[in-house]
């Protein structure tokens, strides 16, 4: 059995600091959507899960900002990651109510991509650092879905990415980040 480790009494160095400033980010930011995340980011590659593959992708590659000062850089944000054909021309558009209408073009039968694969939607609130999401939203062919959100997040800026997950789930596209909309 080991022991817990003692509590150093040393200062942390500037480095130390920016890595762990990186590091909670990041955990803080994944954390509401880590069952997507960890379903659907890319393929377990030995030791590393989805989870751990996305985490550092999102280290590495979505935040800016200096220390202390980091934010995420959410066009830079991957929610899923895989190889199926990914959502074609879409629009997110704010609706009243606080709703949101996402529109996309059918493109079923490029690669492998069915009428039946399923729309998976997740909506950021950077202002009340909140996520919605829906899965199994709508099917590739439906070409249309409109999501209900808080009516609390009426006026806010709100950032969105969709994508589609093969019927059978064996299979997801890449997210696709469609900006950030003030929702009515």
């Amino acid at each position: 059995m080991r022991s817990l480790p003692k509590r150093s009494s040393r200062t942390a160095s500037e480095k130390q600091l920016m890595v762990q400033a990186k590091f909670s980010l990041v955990a803080h930011f994944l954390a509401p959507i880590k069952p997507l995340v960890a379903a659907y980011f890319g393929q377990p590659a030995e030791e590393k899960s989805r989870f751990n593959l996305a985490f550092s992708y999102h280290n590495r590659e979505a935040i800016i900002g200096t220390y202390p000062d980091f934010e995420m850089e959410y066009t830079k944000v991957i929610i899923t990651k895989g190889e199926l054909v990914g959502i074609q021309q879409p629009v997110v558009t704010p609706q009243p109510n606080a709703e949101l209408k996402f529109t996309w073009v059918n493109n079923s039968g490029e690669g492998e991509a069915k009428a039946t694969d399923t729309l998976l939607v997740v909506v950021f609130n950077p202002t009340k650092e909140l996520f919605s999401y829906k899965e199994q939203a709508a099917t590739r062919d439906a070409e249309a879905f409109t999501l209900a959100l808080p009516d609390t997040w009426s006026g806010d800026a709100v950032v969105s990415w969709a994508t589609f997950i093969a019927a059978d789930e064996k299979n997801v596209a890449t997210s696709i980040p469609l900006g950030l909309v003030v929702l009515q």
